[in-house]
């Protein structure tokens, strides 16, 4: 019993020597097996969400066809919920006064595929270096962290499958580490079989089926008349711009969005609605961080999950035509 305890020792401290010693390319191709992996099996299992004080847990159901992805993604607690993905469009499915109510959105990486498929364009912002490694879920798991080079973006920790390389496990931190929110894994299992039978919402029959229309969104690649953006944060460009008429206002809102390829900040413009006080100020709600200013009879508004020095940058990006 003894040797059996002492060969397991050695083994890990093995193991643990190993994971330290692993080269820079190593490591990115351990985050970009990760990334292909989270889009390429088929999984289901159950996460666990946690930011703040808030707790989801959430059952997940993820194939790839050879295809293409489809994803669904069930709130098993409070409210239920469902989400369903195909490649990039996201159909959201919630009850709200008797109704179930039906929203398409633009897509967004959600977990376990929260890594850009292509790692480039985070390698400039960020550098990697090896953990212990650990289980999660009832499996083994090499723990890497993800570190900005500046104040401009959180820190990450992530535990990667060492047979899937599927990501089993994500924290986000911030400079003072302190973890911002948690998403793990606590079932998983892998699917062979990648019928598309469970791809469709839990039908209740005695609600009606609306489509949410609160929200109108046109892709815009105009340039402004008005404003432009100039100097933004180091890592992050614009990756997205729509047009959006809002429920309550009468004039549309422009929405654009920047990444630095892991995290994402959206920028609001729209009039200041007249007898209505602008917001002005900053806050952070748990991982998330807004700011609001007015220039030229506009309201702008920055929020994203990143530090506060950062959605300042970017308001003060924009910068108003003479």
């Amino acid at each position: 019993m003894k040797r059996f305890v002492l060969a397991c020792l050695v083994a890990s401290a093995a193991l643990s020597v190993n994971l330290r010693a692993a080269t820079d390319d190593e490591l990115w191709q351990t985050l970009q097996k990760a990334a292909a992996a989270a889009r390429a099996l088929s999984y289901q299992g159950i996460f666990i969400y946690q930011n703040g004080q808030q707790v989801k847990s959430v059952q997940i159901t993820h194939t790839f066809n050879g295809k293409g992805e489809f994803a669904r993604n069930v709130v098993l607690d409070g409210t239920p919920r469902e989400v369903f993905s195909q490649g990039s469009d996201l159909v959201i499915f919630s009850p709200r006064n008797e109704k179930i109510i039906i929203e398409k959105r633009r897509g967004q990486n959600m977990f376990p595929a929260i890594l850009p498929a292509n790692l480039d364009s985070i390698k400039s912002s960020y550098t990697l270096r090896a953990g212990e490694a650990e289980r999660v879920a009832g499996r083994q798991a090499q723990v890497v962290f993800l570190e900005p080079k500046d104040n401009l973006r959180y820190s990450y920790r992530f535990w990667i499958d060492t047979e899937y390389g599927l990501l089993l496990k994500s924290v986000m931190l911030n400079s003072h580490n302190e973890i911002m929110d948690s998403i793990a894994f606590n079932q998983l299992s892998l699917l062979t079989n990648v019928d598309l039978d469970w791809f469709q919402p839990i039908i209740d029959t005695k609600k009606s089926y609306v489509m949410e229309n609160e929200v109108a969104s046109i892709v815009d690649n105009s340039v402004s008349n008005d404003w432009v953006i100039k100097e933004l944060p180091s890592g992050y460009r614009k990756v997205d711009q729509m047009i959006q008429m809002v429920h309550g206002k009468t004039l549309p809102v422009t929405h654009v969005v920047f990444s630095d390829g892991l995290a994402s900040v959206s920028l609001f413009i729209e009039p200041v609605t007249k007898n209505i006080k602008p917001r002005v100020g900053h806050s952070i709600i748990g991982n998330t961080s807004f700011y609001s200013s007015t220039a030229n009879g506009y309201q702008i508004t920055v929020v994203g999950e990143v530090p506060e020095a950062t959605v300042a940058q970017i308001a003060k990006a924009v910068v108003f035509k003479k």
